[in-house]
C-alpha cells in the first residue's frame, strides 16, 4: 500500500486491523544494567497498554493530517525552515550521528548515514541550536505537547531496518525538507503502509508500530522530525505525563542529553575559533 503525505484518511476498520507489537523480531533490546531503568521499563510496558485504550484518535499507524489543525501551520513555515536548514547543512560533516547522541540507536544504526541537529530532546532545549534556527523553533511551538524536534538527515544509500519506537505515548511528525528525485527510492514503511515524503508536507505516524525508512537515491534526504504527546483521555493522559517527567531522570536519557551537550561544546567552539582566526 502506498500513502501520500497529504490527504490520506484511514477508516475505523483499518485502525482496528493494525496491532502494535511490543518488540521487533531480529532487533535485540539494549542491555539495561541499571535496576532503576529496568523497573522503569516494566512500568512503561504496562502504561503502553493503557495508552492504547485511552487514545482519543484511535491507534492507526498513519494519521490523517486533518486530525491535527496545527499541521497546516507547520507546512506554511516550510520556506523559512528550509532556509535555516541550508545554513545548518554547510557544516553537515560535523553534525553528530544519531547513535553518538543516543546509544540505543546502535541497535539499528552504526554507520555515518544518519545525522541529526537537535533543537529539543525529551523536552530539554538546545539553546545554541535554537539560536541558529529561530523560525524553525517558532514553527514547532505550534505543536501541542512538543517533546523532541530535530533535523533528521539520511545520507545516500541509508536504510534504517525495521524497528519500533521505545514508547507509544508520543506520535511522530515528519515535515519533508529535502526529498530528492526519484521519490519512489525514498520512503518509510509504517506497519503495512509505505509513505513517500513531499517537500513542505507533513506526515504524522505512530512510531510504536514497526517501521523502517530508506534513502536509495544518490542525494541527501532531510526531514524535520518531531515527537509530540499522543492525545489521550484520563487516566492515560495523566500516566503519560507522569512517565515522561520521570523519564528525564533515567540513565539512558541523561546519557543522551550529556552526549549532546559535549557535542554542542565542540561544535560551537570550532565555530568561534574560525571566527577569531587572524585574516591572512
Amino acid at each position: 500500500m502506498t500513502a501520500n503525505t497529504t490527504d490520506r484518511a484511514f477508516s475505523p476498520a483499518k485502525q482496528e486491523e493494525a496491532q502494535q507489537k511490543f518488540g521487533t523480531a531480529g532487533v535485540a533490546p539494549m542491555d539495561r544494567p541499571s535496576a532503576v531503568t529496568r523497573f522503569f521499563m516494566n512500568i512503561v510496558a504496562k502504561a503502553e497498554k493503557l495508552n492504547l485504550k485511552c487514545a482519543k484518535l484511535g491507534n492507526p499507524p498513519v494519521y490523517d493530517n486533518k486530525a491535527f489543525p496545527w499541521a497546516a501551520e507547520v507546512e506554511k513555515a516550510y520556506p523559512a525552515i528550509r532556509a535555516e536548514l541550508e545554513r545548518v547543512l554547510v557544516r553537515k560533516s560535523e553534525l553528530p550521528n544519531f547513535q553518538d547522541i543516543s546509544s540505543d540507536v546502535k541497535t539499528i544504526s552504526t554507520d555515518q548515514g544518519w545525522k541529526t541537529f537537535f533543537l529539543l530532546a525529551f523536552g530539554m532545549k538546545s539553546e545554541q541550536n535554537i539560536a541558529q534556527c529561530p523560525e524553525t523553533w517558532k514553527a514547532v511551538q505550534a505543536i501541542p505537547g512538543l517533546k523532541t524536534a530535530m533535523f533528521s538527515i539520511f545520507e545516500p544509500g541509508k536504510h534504517l531496518p525495521a524497528h519500533r519506537g521505545p514508547y507509544n505515548g508520543v506520535l511522530r511528525m515528519h515535515l519533508g525538507m529535502i526529498v530528492p528525485e526519484p521519490r519512489d527510492k525514498i520512503a518509510i514503511r509504517v506497519n503495512d503502509q509505505i509513505c513517500h515524503w513531499s517537500e513542505g508536507k507533513v506526515l504524522i505516524f505512530d512510531d510504536a508500530y514497526e517501521h523502517e525508512a530508506w534513502n536509495h537515491s544518490d542525494k541527501t534526504r532531510v526531514v524535520l522530525f518531531v515527537d509530540f504527546v499522543k492525545p489521550m483521555r484520563f487516566p492515560g493522559n495523566f500516566v503519560n505525563w507522569l512517565l515522561m517527567n520521570i523519564a528525564l531522570f533515567t540513565p539512558f536519557i541523561r546519557e543522551g542529553l550529556d552526549n549532546h551537550k559535549e557535542w554542542e561544546k565542540r561544535f560551537y567552539a570550532q565555530a568561534e575559533a574560525l571566527r577569531n582566526r587572524p585574516q591572512s
